[in-house]
C-alpha cells in the first residue's frame, strides 16, 4: 500500500494544485531539484512551482509508489507527459513541444508531512525531445 501523503501530493500535482502539494510538506522541507540546488522551506517550493507552471504543463502517469521503513521513506516511479509552454532560462526555445520522460522521486516523511523531496529525470533526454 502506498503512503497516503505521497498519493495526495501527486494527486495535487496532476490537478495543478500547488497549495494542495504544499499542504503535504513540512515547513522546512528540503527540495532537491533535478541537477540543481537544494531549496529549503515551503516559500522556495512555492516559487519553484510558480516558475514550473509558467514554463511547463505536466501530467504524471504510470505511477508506482513504494513505501519503506515504517512510512518514513517512500519513492515513486512515473512518466512525465508534458508541454513546454514558455522558454526556461538556459534551455531551448519553447514552441509548445511535447515530451514524455521517465522520472522518479524519493521522499522522507515525519508523520503525515514530507520533509524531503528528491526528483530525478534525464535532462539530456528532455533536451533531445524539445530541441
Amino acid at each position: 500500500m502506498s503512503h497516503p501523503t505521497i498519493r495526495r501530493y501527486f494527486e495535487a500535482f496532476n490537478a495543478g494544485d500547488t497549495e494542495g502539494m504544499l499542504g503535504c510538506l513540512a515547513e522546512d522541507v528540503a527540495h532537491h531539484v533535478n541537477e540543481g540546488a537544494v531549496r529549503v522551506g515551503k516559500d522556495k517550493f512555492r516559487a519553484f512551482c510558480a516558475h514550473m507552471s509558467r514554463c511547463y504543463r505536466e501530467e504524471l502517469t504510470d505511477m508506482v509508489i513504494f513505501e519503506a521503513e515504517g512510512g518514513t521513506r517512500a519513492a515513486a516511479e512515473f512518466i512525465v507527459n508534458g508541454t513546454y509552454l514558455a522558454t526556461d532560462e538556459g534551455l531551448p526555445e519553447a514552441r509548445r513541444q511535447t515530451y514524455r520522460l521517465p522520472a522518479g522521486s524519493f521522499f522522507s516523511l515525519e508523520g503525515d508531512k514530507i520533509t524531503r523531496v528528491v526528483t530525478y529525470y534525464n535532462l539530456a533526454d528532455w533536451m533531445r525531445q524539445v530541441g
